[in-house]
């Protein structure tokens, strides 16, 4: 029923400069593959190839990175590195990309918002490359898109932080209904732990009802005098329903060093054991 996953992927990736003056912080490497792909493969675990991407300026290396390379595809052809392109080749045979450029930095629901003409009136996944998700069975995106599927509105996914850790987030509030289901009945974005109404955290999965876009058309900046999605779906709270799913399986956050390097460790252990 998902049939689109939206990525934005026009930051600026500040936390690892002087790397991503150039580099994309989607294109870093966690061991032998970019962040993106690893958001790509999750999407299509789950079903969906029809893959649209919000960059900037300096994010051209994104669009080479999904297309045909001829002259390497030529080089390797016939030698035992050919197989290190099958992954890819295997997206690229299976999926569409779509792409359009977020002019100004204005946060995150803007970012979405900018992905409107991508996505169309349907319902769609949203997919941050720097929150990477592990699970050893189902993916993060394919246990939202079976909420989905139940209760047909829009899904935050959440995980419980420590309070300290809450300023760093979209937090909310809500009332169990169903295993790991909450309906919210409120939401903060970035709040003091004083402020915060739970230690239930939203991170970078979404399924997004089209109503979205209209609601972010009139919503004014919040914190830090961006556009924030936070402040959207809450007001989709108002006029509806709208769920947080503590998901099965664990959350790195590669948009920070620390995040980053444990999960190259986690991942390279998994990768040489097998």
């Amino acid at each position: 029923m998902i049939k689109k996953c939206l990525f934005p992927a026009a930051g600026y990736g500040t936390r690892f400069l002087p790397a991503t003056k150039t580099t994309p912080k989607e294109m870093l490497p966690i061991i032998n593959k970019p962040l993106i792909q690893y958001g790509v493969e999750e999407a299509m675990a789950a079903g969906i190839f029809n893959m649209a991407i919000v960059t900037g300026r300096g994010k051209r290396s994104l669009e080479d990175f999904f297309d045909i390379s001829y002259e390497l595809e030529h080089q390797l052809r016939g030698t035992s590195k050919e197989n290190l392109l099958k992954d890819i080749r295997h997206i690229l045979e299976s999926c569409t990309f779509s792409y359009t450029r977020q002019m100004e930095m204005k946060g995150l629901g803007h970012a979405i918002l900018t992905g409107e003409s991508l996505i169309g009136n349907e319902p769609f996944a949203v997919i941050l490359s720097d929150d990477l998700c592990d699970n050893e069975g189902e993916g993060v995106l394919s246990q939202m898109c079976k909420i989905y599927a139940k209760y047909r509105c829009s899904i935050v996914a959440v995980e419980e932080v420590e309070l300290e850790e809450v300023s760093k987030y979209g937090v909310i509030a809500g009332r169990k209904i169903d295993e790991d289901v909450f309906v919210v009945d409120d939401m903060i974005e970035k709040p003091s732990k004083e402020e915060a109404p739970s230690n239930l955290a939203i991170i970078g999965r979404y399924i997004l009802t089209p109503d979205i876009f209209e609601i972010l058309h009139h919503t004014k900046p919040g914190k830090n005098g961006e556009i924030q999605i936070t402040d959207a779906l809450l007001e989709q709270c108002k006029r509806g329903m709208v769920l947080g799913y503590k998901f099965k399986g664990a959350r790195y956050d590669c948009g920070s060093v620390d995040g980053f390097v444990k999960a190259t460790n986690i991942f390279y252990d998994k990768l040489k054991n097998g």
